[in-house]
């Protein structure tokens, strides 16, 4: 039973590690060991404890297998948030690792006992002892010394092993994907059946008498425990090995974001340098201009009318379209509508309502990458409606509003009204065909709006494709921390 309220013990340390608790009293730790102790107490009541000894009965031991996992997962969703695919990844690793450590324990410390009671029947045979009571006290006290041995392991292994999991299992509010889960669930369903194999021929008849396995073959006792040990290792080295993965992809994801900054700075950059060098143009030639605009105001009036005309467009070429109080948004906003126009003929844009605040501490790179992400999305949705609609009408709406200490950005663009979703999956698939690196754009914008304890959310609304962020106005490290300063 202090076994059992141990498992107890561990069960909500590892659930809690990786689970938001249900309910906010001290007493959930204890009220969950005690319930699962006597959810096993109850199997154990059901399921007769010498089932093992019969050689036919092994659909018991499924049952109860079947059962454990069962209260598992009611124990999971009473006292936690327990809808997440994770969840099936801490029921099934948690009852293998059970299983596998106790296994462990009992076959080695099992031949142990075997080999302690043949140690005093050859001391009787010798005459080192002589009483029955003296003997009685050595048997007993050495089989309640190695019970004790074996139960320390197994709650030992088991314990260690759980530690390392929730140690190595560092990303748990990573959502996990299909495939991972399978990667994750392998290693820890295939230690499960082994033990439940194990349990089905651990007892053999030989003429009618029920005899352990690994009496019958005895390098059983070094091949099982060997073999069961491995089956740990590969959970333990699983979850770490998933690890990796998920921070090598983080990495990937991050060296894209980085890329996609950059190459924004390059286009704002360059955009900066063709106005500018445009208006050094004009200011060397205003001199050229002025004179050729009064000798035409003497002579020819409508040769002046025209060539004012096309000084007009000259200067609008250099007007900034869009001012949000932004330097970085109206140079991005002006550069992406006059790519877009191009793309998507009689493109709204409207930015009317998208004001940043004179006091904006959000570093101006990273209002560049969530707006230049949207934008290039929103003028892919629209590009791709055009092309099957001709005559939809094709906007994107920039909304911004200040709520206290809260920034909020909306972008809402007109699309086809079709996404692409994958179960398990945050955002919208890409339908490019270059999967790998595209369908980033929503990644980049959260992983940025994040930095500022900001969040990302979208909807849609018919063919109306709404994009929200809210994100804190506070200086942000670029390695996505931040402070006050």
């Amino acid at each position: 039973m202090s076994v059992v309220l141990f498992q107890g013990y561990c069960l909500q340390y590892f659930f809690g590690s990786f689970l938001e608790s249900r309910w906010k009293s001290r007493w959930n730790g204890l009220c969950m060991a005690v319930l699962y102790a006597a959810g096993l107490y109850g199997l154990s009541r059901v399921f007769r404890q010498d089932s093992v000894m019969q050689y036919d009965d092994y659909w018991e031991t499924v049952w109860k297998m079947v059962l454990s996992l069962c209260i598992l997962f009611v124990l999971a969703m009473y006292f936690y948030k327990a809808l997440r695919p994770v969840s099936v990844f801490l029921v099934i690793t948690f009852q293998a690792v059970a299983d596998i450590s106790r296994y462990v324990a009992v076959i080695l410390f099992g031949k142990m006992g075997d080999r302690v009671v043949d140690i005093w029947n050859w001391c009787v045979e010798r005459g080192i002892i002589t009483s029955d009571r003296a003997l009685m006290l050595m048997l007993n006290g050495s089989i309640l010394a190695v019970q004790l041995l074996q139960y320390l392991v197994i709650s030992l292994l088991f314990y260690v092993s759980l530690r390392k999991i929730v140690r190595d299992f560092k990303e748990k509010d990573y959502e996990i994907r299909r495939t991972e889960l399978l990667f994750l669930l392998t290693p820890s369903a295939a230690g499960l059946f082994i033990c439940l194999l194990l349990r089905i021929i651990m007892v053999t008849l030989e003429d009618k008498v029920p005899k352990m396995l690994y009496d019958r073959y005895p390098i059983l006792t070094i091949v099982l425990p060997a073999i069961l040990l491995l089956s740990l290792l590969s959970i333990l080295y699983g979850v770490k090995l998933f690890q990796d993965m998920v921070y090598r992809n983080k990495a990937k994801s991050e060296r894209v974001i980085l890329k996609n900054q950059v190459k924004s700075l390059q286009e704002h950059m360059e955009e900066m340098e063709r106005i500018y060098s445009e208006i050094r143009a004009m200011k060397h030639d205003m001199k050229n201009t002025l004179a050729v605009t009064l000798h035409l105001s003497m002579e020819k009036k409508d040769e002046l009318q025209e060539y004012l005309a096309d000084l007009n467009q000259a200067f609008d070429r250099l007007d900034m379209r869009f001012r949000t109080g932004n330097t970085v948004a109206d140079t991005l906003l002006n550069m992406k509508y006059h790519e877009a126009v191009r793309l998507v003929p009689g493109l709204e844009m409207d930015t009317d309502r998208l004001v940043f605040p004179q006091n904006l501490k959000i570093h101006s790179y990273d209002i560049g990458i969530i707006l230049g992400n949207a934008v290039d999305n929103a003028v892919r949705a629209c590009r791709k409606l055009k092309e099957k609609e001709p005559e939809a009408e094709a906007f994107i709406r920039f909304v911004s509003m200040q709520k206290g200490n809260l920034l909020v950005l909306k972008v809402e663009n007109s699309f086809d009204g079709k996404l692409v979703r994958k179960p398990l999956e945050e955002f919208p698939v890409t339908d490019k065909p270059d999967k790998e690196n595209h369908g980033m754009g929503l990644v980049n914008i959260k992983n940025t709006v994040e930095k500022y304890h900001g969040t990302m959310d979208y909807m849609v609304k018919g063919r109306v494709f709404i994009l929200s962020m809210m994100m804190k106005n506070e200086r942000g490290n670029e390695d996505g921390f931040w402070s006050d300063k």
